[in-house]
């Protein structure tokens, strides 16, 4: 009863947010899927549209494995030998063998000596990061990163933090000069594949950086990336920033539920790292793990990308990112081209960026609009996502829509 004190507060907070345009509104419900075919992706039914069969160019299941039957066979299977949740955090009895086995898997994947399993790939970075900061402990992260790394970063205490420019190699060695003689130990923080943009970090620049300055600090400069829209999906066979940039992070964030199409957040790290975090880390200590099923859908698309049908299904999606960029060129349309399938399409304007979402769901295609002030204004968006399930039919339909927007919003 005493939160009806409250309510006109957050009423006029809820409707601040409005006004500045970063409230996220009404949710679309799934509520069914149709499957694929040779012609045709999935399609996706929502709440409240009856019939209508929407692809869906916002999802983050790069590889389509949250819909193979694989996955899905090896989650049934593991809720009847272990049940439907944990019935505990991990260190009280919710370890079970498909946590340990997916752990090890995900070491070996990364080719690192050790793996630790979170609930989400959010909780995974707050839960970490504080770990490792002290107040003799600098930070430096880059002007793009995640939401995850900023609060991470907020929750702890370091004796100095900096924010440098977004991949700027240059401004982040100013940086590392500046804090010599003021921290015994230096974490640099980044995204592998940054989400809004879907450029990746210059790993071997960073790496090659941060090991000439090491010497300069007593405890070492420690690298940090957070690639959970890498792995999986970036580098020639699915391993992240890492493999494609041919450079090695000291701690890489991952997550389960993008490429590998699942649930949960994941680490890889030395052993010694490792065995700390799971003594320190508040948000693996004191939260259920992912449950025994999902993990164990985990490790079989881990074994799905590490697999000559993951190598399929990568070079299928490249090719339907190539097409797609192509096929924006043609129509002299604004984009940021790169290998990763995130394809923001720059629209440079809140008002039209509204438009062209709802001109793409009124023709059944599910886009996501990113707009000021999320992003700076005239860096307006739509931040279209290819997937492995997509077909060259479905990547010319999006790209006939555009075309059809374009002209009229220009006649």
């Amino acid at each position: 009863m005493a939160v009806t004190g409250i309510e006109s507060i957050l009423q006029d907070k809820l409707a601040e947010l409005e006004a500045q345009g970063t409230v996220k509104g009404n949710e679309q419900v799934i509520c069914g899927i149709k499957s694929g075919n040779n012609t045709f992706g999935p399609r996706y039914l929502l709440a409240g549209e009856g019939k209508k069969e929407f692809l869906r160019m916002n999802s983050n299941s790069y590889l389509g494995l949250s819909l193979h039957p694989e996955v899905m066979a090896a989650e049934e299977e593991a809720v009847r030998l272990f049940g439907a949740g944990p019935g505990a955090v991990r260190f009280i009895s919710g370890t079970h063998a498909p946590h340990l086995e997916l752990e090890a898997r995900l070491a070996r994947f990364h080719h690192r000596g050790s793996a630790m399993l979170f609930s989400a790939a959010y909780a995974t970075v707050m839960g970490v990061l504080p770990q490792l900061i002290d107040d003799e402990t600098a930070v430096l992260s880059d002007a793009l990163n995640h939401n995850c790394i900023i609060n991470a970063i907020r929750l702890a205490r370091p004796v100095a933090k900096s924010v440098y420019g977004h991949n700027d190699m240059a401004d982040l060695e100013v940086h590392l000069q500046e804090l010599i003689g003021r921290a015994k130990r230096v974490l640099v923080v980044t995204d592998g594949i940054f989400s809004m943009r879907g450029d990746h970090v210059a790993l071997d620049q960073l790496t090659a950086i941060c090991q000439r300055y090491e010497d300069r600090f007593p405890q070492g400069i420690i690298t940090v990336v957070d690639d959970s829209h890498g792995v999986g999906v970036f580098g020639p066979t699915g391993r992240g920033v890492e493999e494609y940039c041919g450079a090695t992070a000291d701690i890489l964030f991952g997550t389960l539920g993008k490429a590998f199409g699942v649930n949960g957040g994941y680490l890889v790290a030395s052993e010694t790292v490792i065995r700390y975090l799971r003594e320190t880390a508040p948000f693996y200590i004191y939260s259920n793990p992912i449950t025994p099923a999902e993990a164990a859908a985990a490790l079989r698309a881990v074994d799905i990308v590490d697999s000559s049908e993951g190598q399929r299904l990568l070079t299928h999606l490249r090719e339907m990112t190539i097409r797609f960029e192509k096929g924006l060129t043609a129509l002299g349309l604004e984009f940021l081209p790169g290998p990763h399938p995130i394809v923001p399409l720059l629209v440079r304007d809140t008002v039209r960026t509204t438009q062209l979402v709802a001109s793409l769901f009124s023709h059944q295609i599910l886009a996501t609009g990113i707009k000021f002030p999320v992003v700076p204004r005239g860096d307006e968006e739509i931040r279209f996502q290819i997937n492995a399930g997509h077909t060259e039919s479905d990547i010319d339909i999006v790209l006939a829509v555009l075309r059809d927007f374009k002209g009229e919003s220009l006649g």
